[in-house]
């Protein structure tokens, strides 16, 4: 698989990520096969969050691969925290007590990337600076980076974090494509014109932060799949035509959509079927002309003034 630079930072990660929020719904066995296939895939960098599975998926993960200093090398490992029993918490205590629960339960003594998860309304961003600072020096981070955050969000932590952040991990999909659809429609009186996050992708590029791309097949807020739904007949006919051409699945070409964008994307897979997350890495060999991406794009409902 292609590999690319994660933010500015020099971690070198493939362009496809492995997403770990449902491995708790497999067995040793079953994510032990799993994540062994995407490894042989060259997708070996695995994103992570204490909540999922209430820490469960992180447990079985090293459980799985049966984590060892050797076995850690040949893994990318990121995690996300800020998320607390229906509440955020950006705090430095629980930074660190999430971190080191991470760490315990990955069975490892660093993770590659930390994120903050959510924004919280209650954040003091020095408490996140002396937190992001404690654990560099302590060696348990290695870079640092944050989700589901719009541009001003992130500037009142740059303000005080002194690592960069390069990272920020966000929903996008064709059907959900609104911080795309926004850069299209400037200063028109039409729904797709409002601007909901910021202008956050063109702010990403200019600061050099990678967009991971998360549910990159899913509609709404886990609404389900696109792919061969009924509410989306032209979008999936013409993901099929295009597919066809190119000796793929429609699975592969909405991924590579994602990939042809110049902001240098890294879409996290989040299946627990390897065959479909096969058909996923193949979209870093497919590279989409200008018109089928519009075709695309068009395909999904949204306007091209």
């Amino acid at each position: 698989m292609r590999t690319m630079t994660l933010g500015g930072s020099d971690l070198t990660v493939p362009v496809v990520g492995v997403g770990c929020m449902r491995l708790n719904r497999l067995t040793v066995a079953e994510a032990r096969d799993f994540l062994h296939r995407a490894m042989e895939l060259g997708a070996n960098f695995f994103d992570h969050a204490d909540i999922y599975g209430g820490g469960a998926c992180e447990a079985l993960f090293a459980e799985a691969l049966e984590m060892t200093p050797r076995v850690r090398e040949t893994v990318i490992i990121q995690t996300k925290c800020g998320i607390a029993h229906g509440q955020y918490d950006f705090s430095y205590e629980h930074i660190l007590q999430a971190v080191d629960g991470s760490l315990q339960r990955l069975r490892t003594d660093y993770v590659d990337v930390l994120l903050l998860h959510r924004p919280d309304p209650l954040v003091e961003p020095e408490e996140v600076a002396r937190a992001f600072d404690v654990l560099e020096q302590a060696g348990k981070v290695r870079y640092f980076g944050v989700s589901n955050h719009k541009p001003a969000q992130i500037e009142l932590l740059r303000k005080y974090v002194r690592q960069p952040l390069h990272v920020n991990q966000l929903q996008l999909s064709i059907a959900h494509a609104s911080m795309i659809a926004q850069g299209l429609a400037v200063n028109m009186l039409v729904d797709a014109a409002i601007d909901r996050d910021g202008s956050v992708l063109d702010y990403c590029r200019l600061h050099n932060i990678t967009i991971q791309p998360w549910s990159p097949f899913q509609h709404g807020f886990f609404a389900g799949s696109f792919l061969d739904h009924p509410d989306f007949p032209a979008l999936n006919q013409t993901l099929r035509d295009i597919a066809d051409r190119h000796g793929v699945t429609p699975t592969t070409i909405a991924v590579a959509w994602l990939l042809r964008h110049p902001a240098h994307m890294q879409p996290i897979i989040g299946t627990m079927n390897p065959a479909r997350l096969a058909e996923a890495v193949k979209a870093s060999d497919v590279t989409l002309s200008r018109e089928d991406w519009y075709q695309i794009y068009r395909a999904a409902g949204y306007p091209v003034p």
